[in-house]
């Protein structure tokens, strides 16, 4: 398997790239959708929620926190997870912009 060069791409397009994980993945839209939802931090019931095994919320939840698009609180024996509004802030204003730089009646392709 080849290697990512992510070191030959900017800071920003490796941000973009990370930004757009996020919701490269159904599973991870629907952790999302349910942190939204909530309007508050969700402890353990994703599992059941999400009919997903615990692994696999985990590995997801793991890949979110990574990005940094959600945080976790540690309540031991719990985590509790909610929305970094910051860095949803920082997507909406990335993809917002990324989006914007092409306008529709510029299609070179009809």
């Amino acid at each position: 398997m080849g290697v990512t060069k992510t070191e030959i791409f900017t800071e920003q397009q490796n941000r973009i790239a990370d930004l757009a994980k996020a919701f490269s993945h159904p599973a991870r839209v629907a952790i999302l959708q349910l942190l939204i939802s909530r309007k508050a931090c969700v402890c353990g019931d994703l599992v059941d929620e999400l009919e997903l095994a615990q692994a696999t919320v985990s590995q997801h939840l793991k890949e979110l926190k990574r990005i940094g698009i959600i945080h976790g609180e540690i309540n031991p024996p719990r985590v509790c997870y909610c929305i970094n509004p910051v860095v949803w802030s920082e997507a909406q204003k990335t993809f917002g912009a990324l989006l914007d730089t092409f306008a529709l009646s510029e299609s070179c392709c009809n």
